[in-house]
């Protein structure tokens, strides 16, 4: 095996197989369980409408990703492809937006493992959720890939459970489909930000580019396969749990596939929901840390956050120093703030960086037909953060003007020197 040509380099071990599965594990996780019910809330009977815009605008951020990381195979995502197509400063804010909008979803997904698991001590059981799958990330990137397929293969059987249940419980599709009213194109716009939350999984396959063989041909190739399996499981989901409660039952439901379940008739597959439930975030949360530590360690790389968190271990070949820190700041927010209704501010985050992702593939190619797909993305991403609940925008907004504010006054001190 070729040894790393530098201490802040990482090993390329991930296959195609390796870099699907990751995807899925991050987008196949709580995301279905918990952004269901929000979105036919919001949509009605339009949720399936919702979830073909997310689906068309997260496949637009695809491609745009699949093609920047095919050209910039390093860890670190839309940081880096935003630094090097648009400048610095665009590669920062998209940094800055992706670090802070998923390490609130990583103490989200840990809390929903503790909701599910033991509900009177959710913020301790979310705190050692946290701890073992650091320590998992810690050991190396082929043990975290080896747990993610685990995972993703036991929540797909449950998911696929849910669907067989639900369709073959004799419910009357059409009946259940026309229950609810539309909630106009405000309230498919408002499901499709949201949806967009348990999409955004495959820029994980993009931030972990460092660590990909044959990054230009594999990244690529990746991404679209994770993202169209993933729509693929979502669409039968949603149209069995719809066919079911219906998008009023489903927009009320607090655990909208267990509710479907006991709905259909088996009682008996609700623990086995909560526990496929529990798993799913466990899978989320595992693929979180990995990607907000790769862009921690890219952004160290440059200065935007202390040097040291670049550090990567001798041995095991990961940035351990960038783990741990992001470990220990998610471990502090599980322990003491309560973050699952995170996913409005989180989607803002994740859709600010996509923007930029779509910004700078746009820069690719001066062709008019090569930027349909940037220019879309990027029209997809503006329209659905600013449909998000307007708290979410709010809040979202003002984490990134603080990121701006930082990003000035750090560059007022480094000139003043």
């Amino acid at each position: 095996m070729t040894p790393p040509t530098s201490t802040t380099e990482l090993r390329r071990t991930l296959g195609l197989g390796d870099a699907v599965v990751i995807g899925l594990g991050s987008m196949i996780g709580a995301g279905i369980f918990a952004a269901l019910g929000p979105a036919a809330r919001a949509a009605g009977s339009g949720l399936l409408v919702g979830l073909g815009v997310a689906a068309v605008v997260a496949y637009c951020n695809a491609m745009s990703s699949a093609r920047l990381a095919a050209r910039y195979p390093a860890s670190g995502g839309t940081y880096v492809y935003g630094r090097e197509r648009l400048g610095v400063f665009w590669g920062y804010l998209a940094g800055w937006a992706f670090v802070v909008g998923k390490t609130a979803s990583c103490a989200a997904m840990a809390l929903t493992v503790g909701t599910y698991v033991w509900p009177g001590q959710a913020h301790a059981v979310a705190v050692a959720a946290v701890a073992a799958l650091t320590a998992v990330n810690y050991g190396g990137i082929q043990k975290s890939a080896w747990l993610t397929r685990a995972i993703v293969a036991v929540v797909l059987a449950v998911l696929a459970s849910v669907v067989v249940v639900c369709l073959g419980s004799g419910a009357s599709d059409a009946q259940r489909l026309a229950i609810g009213d539309s909630g106009g194109a405000s309230g498919v716009l408002q499901a499709a930000g949201l949806l967009f939350f348990a999409f955004a999984g495959y820029a994980r396959i993009a931030t972990l580019g460092e660590e990909v063989r044959d990054p230009a041909r594999t990244i690529p190739r990746a991404i679209p396969l994770a993202l169209g399996v993933a729509l693929a499981v979502y669409t039968c989901v949603a149209v069995a749990t719809l066919s079911v409660l219906g998008p009023g039952g489903l927009g009320s439901a607090n655990a909208p596939l267990a509710d479907a379940v006991r709905a259909a008739g088996a009682p008996v597959m609700v623990p086995v929901v909560r526990a496929g439930a529990a798993v799913a975030a466990l899978g989320s949360l595992l693929a979180l840390i990995l990607g907000v530590s790769r862009t921690t360690l890219a952004m160290a790389r440059d200065g935007h956050l202390p040097r040291p968190l670049a550090g990567v271990h001798p041995r095991f070949q990961v940035p351990h120093r960038a783990e741990l820190a992001v470990g220990a700041v998610v471990a502090v927010l599980a322990a003491t703030v309560d973050v699952r209704g995170a996913i409005g501010f989180s989607s803002f985050g994740v859709l600010a960086y996509y923007a930029v992702a779509n910004a700078s593939a746009w820069t690719l190619d001066a062709a008019p037909v090569r930027r349909v797909v940037p220019a879309l993305g990027l029209v997809g991403c503006v329209v659905l953060a600013f449909a998000l609940p307007w708290i979410s925008v709010v809040v979202g907004a003002g984490v990134l003007a603080v990121g701006v504010v930082a990003y000035g006054v750090r560059r007022w001190v480094t000139a003043a020197r």
